[in-house]
This record gives structure tokens, C-alpha cells and sequence, in this order.
């Protein structure tokens, strides 16, 4: 392949030999394939225990806003705080009336999908 290049004002003719990349995928395994080797050993997750009560994220981002503090008073639906992701801003909201019992976040953290963020009374 020929190719015209210009570096400080001077014009160059180049000519470039372009290989084609090799590129291969191992076997991909579903179910109970005869070959499919079985691993005996358990896998491991870090997962963080979350109470019944506890108004957890619904995905992944970063605290925002928080609008509540702990001792308050909270109806159903009201706005608790706000998550961003990508952007963009979510309120969470406290599914049921109560007493916030604790705030277990604070603005400008990152947050995992499933973290508890607050925990109502």
C-alpha cells in the first residue's frame, strides 16, 4: 500500500506492507458438555451482609445529594438521596413510611448495585 506523508512540509511517498491480524477464540462450554471440566473448588465474592429494613442502591454510581438525616421522620415514596451514574441522577426513594435508623453512606462515595445506603425504622 502506497501512502503520501507529510512531515514539516515535506511531502514523502511511503510504501507500507499491512498484515492481517491472526486472531483466535478458545471453545466456549455450556451445560453438561462431556469436555467440560468441573471445578470442585468454591468460588469466592466479596458480598457485605444487608438488613431487611435497608434501602439498598439500585445500581452502581455515586452519592450525590443526600436529603434526609437519621432520626427523621419519612413517608413512603420521599425522596432519601440521589445516586449518579453516567450522568445522569436517580432518587432513591424509601418504599415504606418510618424513622431513618441510619445513613449508611455519605455524598461523593461510590456505590456497588445491592449496597445498602439507608436503613428505615
Amino acid at each position: 500500500m502506497k501512502l503520501n506523508v507529510t512531515v514539516n512540509g515535506i511531502a514523502y511517498s511511503v510504501e507500507v506492507e499491512v498484515e492481517e491480524e491472526q486472531r483466535t477464540m478458545g471453545s466456549i462450554v455450556f451445560g453438561n458438555h462431556p469436555t467440560a471440566s468441573i471445578h470442585s473448588e468454591p468460588a469466592t465474592a466479596s458480598v457485605q451482609g444487608v438488613s431487611a429494613n435497608a434501602v439498598v442502591a439500585p445500581l452502581a454510581g455515586s452519592v450525590f445529594k443526600i436529603l434526609v438525616s437519621e432520626g427523621e421522620k419519612i413517608e413512603a415514596g420521599q425522596v432519601l438521596l440521589i445516586l449518579e451514574a453516567m450522568k445522569m441522577e436517580t432518587e432513591i426513594t424509601a418504599p415504606s413510611a418510618g424513622t431513618v435508623g441510619a445513613i449508611r453512606v455519605a455524598v461523593g462515595d461510590s456505590v456497588q448495585g445491592g449496597q445498602a445506603l439507608v436503613e428505615i425504622d
